[in-house]
């Protein structure tokens, strides 16, 4: 099993409210994928989790490949201090695991 966990900081009420729409829009398509476990999005006024489970890190990587993925992306990159992290049974990734499986190895970012 393979693990994505965003956290996300809401500065605002009104932003927590717009993070966490948008998260629950994307957690109802995410949850019909093949492969997905779980997706789920909770949080407080102060800080919003999204969690995604996925059976395989094919399964993940085939994720992060997707055009629905860069919808989550636009969301990180539009949150207040995002945390990514990929939960593997090795060890833990970040933006990099991203880089990596969208861009591969050796791909300059402004290639593509």
């Amino acid at each position: 099993m393979v693990r994505l966990l965003l956290t996300v900081k809401a500065r605002t009420a009104r932003t927590a409210t717009d993070v966490t729409d948008a998260l629950r829009f994307l957690a109802l398509r995410t949850r019909h994928e093949p492969g997905c476990l779980e997706c789920a999005v909770t949080g407080t006024a102060d800080a919003i989790r999204y969690v995604e489970e996925w059976a395989s890190e094919a399964e993940m990587r085939q994720r992060v490949r997707s055009d629905k993925f860069t919808t989550l992306l636009s969301v990180i990159e539009a949150a207040d201090e995002p945390q990514l992290r990929f939960e593997f049974i090795g060890g833990v990734r970040g933006l990099d695991y991203v880089e990596e499986v969208r861009l591969g190895p050796g791909a300059s970012p402004g290639g593509r």
